[in-house]
């Protein structure tokens, strides 16, 4: 779209791990609470990933007198200052001029943006309104970042020995701007490592505290010259290796993180950042077979999981979500007695619904979900936060219940992880030839 225009300053000279980012986030709905603060989380892990910590983030209003404030102190502090929002069309983005009249900066039209803006409206048989031009002004003395998925392009200065980054609001446009065009260029310039600055373990099924606790015989063996970091998630935890003081090598750091993943066996899941509904695609692939999925208590999220992947048409064969029993009986031939005689949340009723899907929709591998996640269900010897999977696949069928009290949207994230990572170990023993009966032993553990 638009070439990147000349810069004239320095950059700084730290190393990374000192080298200090600074994160503004503007906009009105952030402090409403109407829109959650992405931009922190992402921003903040790209860097951390790349061996540098965002050492603070402010969100501020729209007001220009606040953006400007609160940018001269950032740039004081800072050797990098990124801002988010308030570069769009509108009377309420005011961040481009109020940075420009911060720095001394003079805004410039570019042609090329103006094309831009208007190739965009003409492909989607909009008409431009003369506000959108405002999005084409630029620093007389700064780059373009292009933005191949909005109108807004991102803003790059070098001022001062600092970087200033200006970046859209919107996730889908600052989210690949930020991976493929910022990391870069402050990698280029000294300013971010260019790969991974760790190597990460992903695991499933075992908390936090235990899973120090399996690790630790290894990290007594490398000392505290080696760096250890724990994040858990839902259903899953991380564990971060690093060496700041540098006395290991990535090389090394793979080979201590294959030590760690040889101790933890199936409960290892990956090095990196892949999702559990990745993994499990990837194998299911590898055995060139499908999955189907059933789903009540879940409401879809599980075959969402799956159709995040790219190229979920080879593998997933589709899902239903079939909260009545009517539904149940009708698409997934749930025989009706069986709801009369167990109820729909039962490990009778995983199964039925497990079996159907996978017969129903032609696939090797079925997931099924139901349970009692939401705040007015549940009785008895089922409350609120009981779960019941059910599991098909080539060598039998079973479910199994897990209760997971809380809210009502934490317990189906539960749910769909509960669900792909016995899906991840049944598809890891498939493979490795296990028999039922050493499956059956293992699963229902």
């Amino acid at each position: 779209m638009v070439s990147p225009h000349n810069t004239n300053g320095t950059t700084p000279t730290k190393p990374v791990a000192h080298v200090r980012y600074e994160l503004i986030t503007l906009g009105d709905e952030l402090l409403l609470g109407l829109t959650p603060n992405g931009h922190l989380t992402f921003i903040g892990a790209q860097l951390g990933r790349h061996g540098a910590l965002l050492t603070r983030n402010v969100t501020i209003t729209d007001e220009a007198d606040a953006i400007a404030e609160q940018f001269r102190e950032s740039w004081t502090r800072a050797d990098v200052v990124i801002t988010t929002g308030g570069l769009g069309p509108t009377c309420d983005d005011r961040t481009r001029d109020a940075i420009a009249a911060a720095l001394g900066q003079k805004l410039v039209r570019d042609p090329a943006i103006v094309q831009h803006i208007e190739d965009r409206f003409a492909a989607f048989g909009r008409k431009m309104t003369d506000n959108n031009l405002k999005q084409a002004d630029r620093f007389e003395r700064g780059e373009v970042l292009p933005n191949a998925n909005g109108t807004a392009p991102g803003l790059w200065v070098e001022q001062d020995g600092k970087v200033l980054i200006m970046l859209p609001g919107p996730p889908n446009e600052l989210q690949p701007m930020f991976t493929n065009q910022v990391v870069p260029q402050l990698a280029k310039r000294g300013l971010l490592s260019a790969g991974e600055a760790y190597v990460q373990l992903r695991t499933a099924g075992v908390g936090e505290s235990l899973l120090e606790t399996r690790l630790q015989p290894v990290f007594d063996r490398y000392g505290e010259t080696l760096s250890v970091a724990f994040c858990a998630h839902t259903g899953a935890v991380d564990c971060r290796l690093s060496s700041p003081s540098g006395k290991f090598s990535h090389v090394e750091l793979e080979a201590i993180a294959a030590e760690c993943a040889a101790l933890l066996g199936e409960d290892f899941v990956c090095f990196g950042h892949d999702t559990l509904a990745r993994i499990c695609a990837n194998l299911i692939r590898a055995q060139e077979k499908r999955i189907a999925v059933a789903e009540t208590a879940t409401g879809g999220k599980l075959a969402q999981a799956f159709t995040e992947v790219c190229g979920a048409c080879k593998f997933f064969a589709g899902g239903v979500v079939c909260c009545t029993n009517d539904t149940k009986t009708q698409l997934l031939d749930v025989p009706e007695s069986l709801l009369i005689q167990h109820s729909a949340v039962s490990e009778e009723a995983a199964v039925a619904m497990a079996t159907g899907a996978a017969e129903t929709l032609g696939a090797d591998f079925a997931l099924a979900v139901t349970g009692f996640a939401g705040e007015a269900t549940g009785h008895g010897s089922n409350p609120i936060g009981t779960i019941f999977i059910g599991l098909f696949s080539p060598g039998g069928v079973w479910a199994k219940k897990l209760s997971y009290p809380g809210p009502r949207s934490t317990v189906k994230v539960r749910a769909v992880n509960a669900a792909l990572d016995w899906l991840r170990r049944e598809l890891l023993r498939l493979q490795r030839g296990d028999t039922i009966t050493d499956r059956r032993s293992n699963v229902m553990r």
